[in-house]
């Protein structure tokens, strides 16, 4: 038999393990691809007597882009939301 555990991660509201033994690889990509699954934690492929972490493989078969915290630039954010807010005020 062969499952995948997909670890999703709620922050404080804590985690969830989905596991379902109906559910293929092609499945967990397409509900990935969809925005179904979001904040993954990990993925596991279990089957027979071994556990695999999926998870890049997986991401990367959704084509999900993987942005570093790095090159997220929170200070232009801001500033965009803030232009956003003003500009709203003045309708």
């Amino acid at each position: 038999m062969q499952y995948f555990v997909v670890m999703i991660d709620y922050g404080r509201r804590g985690r969830e393990a989905i596991v379902d033994p109906e559910i293929t690889r092609r499945e967990v990509i397409s509900r990935i691809t969809s925005g179904e699954y979001q904040n993954i934690s990990f993925i596991h492929e279990i089957g027979e007597n071994s556990v695999e972490d999926v998870t890049e493989a997986i991401l990367t078969e959704a084509a999900l882009p993987q942005v570093p915290p790095e090159d997220v630039d929170l200070h232009a954010i801001r500033f965009d939301h803030v232009r956003d807010l003003r500009k709203h005020e003045r309708t």
